[in-house]
């Protein structure tokens, strides 16, 4: 297990500087003035240049600029926002905490309705309740996730007026910034209408949560009724069931145990197509973002702000798939041997 964690742990470091140099090299790639890319200053005068050109070390050699560059970054510095001429890094720690909480539920709620529709599935495959799942998930596959979002939005916000359409929670509820998790904030906050805002931030919690959580759910149940399928064909189930155990036995004691394991993969693969497709849903509900926020910095060629969310949201993703890859090889000797 030392020289799994080993390999891998170098696998991500090497992954990680490829990362940084990409990212350090979006600097000379964009248009415009280099020292306005890397600051995020807008009005620089002669004098701030020289001290900026000094700062960030561009009169000497690629390589030392990299140095630098990975320095500021370890530092906190960043740069700031050519929109909000704020500091980045200040901006992402105000954003990143919305899109870690809905991406969150999402693959929670994808976990709790796949799981138990692919063993559904997979129980009885051949049934009317089986094929029904699989087309299902299959349709829920396909859906466009912006229409998905509209479609709903036209249904349970402007049709029936039971749920917001935007936003995190009401503009009536003043929620002190805490941890930027709008629960839990919610939960920590001293107001008399704590309950009411509760309410409030998970009714508009809902739809963006359903909406997010549509098609890793679809993948969820393919891939668990493919794993128990796979599962029931093999030589310890047959036994099992030549013992006299029932089929429920047989699935409790033996199969889901064996299936279920290669799920702790898909929770890392799961999770970057997330993160992905946060950035739509984000847009569709004005949910308050790191995903909306770095496609408005596209649009307003915020070059800084496109730079640090691509640093970001690239870090994330490879950490946790990084982490359930480690969590699913202790869990399964196979992984470790191959």
């Amino acid at each position: 297990m030392t020289r799994y964690l080993f390999r891998r742990l170098f696998l991500m470091a090497f992954v990680f500087l490829a990362l940084s140099l990409l990212a350090f090299s979006l600097s000379y790639l964009f248009p415009g003035d280099i020292v306005q890319n890397i600051s995020g200053l807008r009005q620089i005068d002669e004098a701030q240049r020289q001290q900026l050109v000094s700062y960030y070390q561009l009169e000497h050699n690629v390589l030392a600029q990299y140095l630098a560059f990975l320095q500021r970054i370890a530092h906190g510095d960043w740069g700031l926002s050519f929109a909000s001429q704020q500091p980045l890094l200040q901006e992402i720690k105000l954003l990143l905490p919305a899109t870690l909480e809905l991406a969150a539920y999402a693959l929670l709620l994808s976990f709790i309705v796949g799981i138990p529709l692919g063993i559904i599935a997979a129980f009885k495959p051949h049934n009317l309740i089986g094929k029904s799942i699989s087309a299902l998930a299959l349709v829920g596959y396909s859906l466009p996730i912006f229409w998905w979002g509209l479609l709903l939005i036209m249904l349970f916000s402007l049709a029936l007026g039971w749920l917001p359409s935007a936003g995190r929670i009401g503009v009536l509820y003043e929620i002190p910034h805490h941890s930027g998790f709008i629960l839990y904030d919610i939960l920590q906050a001293d107001v008399k209408y704590r309950i009411e805002a509760l309410h409030n931030a998970l009714q508009h919690l809902l739809l963006p949560t359903v909406v997010l959580a549509t098609f890793p759910t679809t993948v969820m149940i393919r891939f668990v009724r493919d794993a128990m399928l796979n599962v029931w064909e093999q030589n310890y189930i047959k036994t099992a069931r030549a013992k006299g155990l029932s089929r429920g036995q047989v699935l409790y004691r033996h199969g889901l145990r064996n299936a279920l394991l290669p799920v702790i993969r898909q929770i890392g693969l799961q999770f970057s197509t997330l993160i992905t497709l946060a950035m739509l849903t984000e847009v569709i509900f004005s949910w308050p973002g790191i995903g909306r926020w770095l496609i408005d910095s596209i649009y307003q060629r915020n070059y800084p702000a496109i730079q640090a969310g691509l640093l970001v949201i690239s870090t994330l993703v490879i950490a946790v798939n990084m982490l359930t890859e480690i969590l699913h090889a202790l869990f399964n000797p196979l992984a470790r041997r191959g």
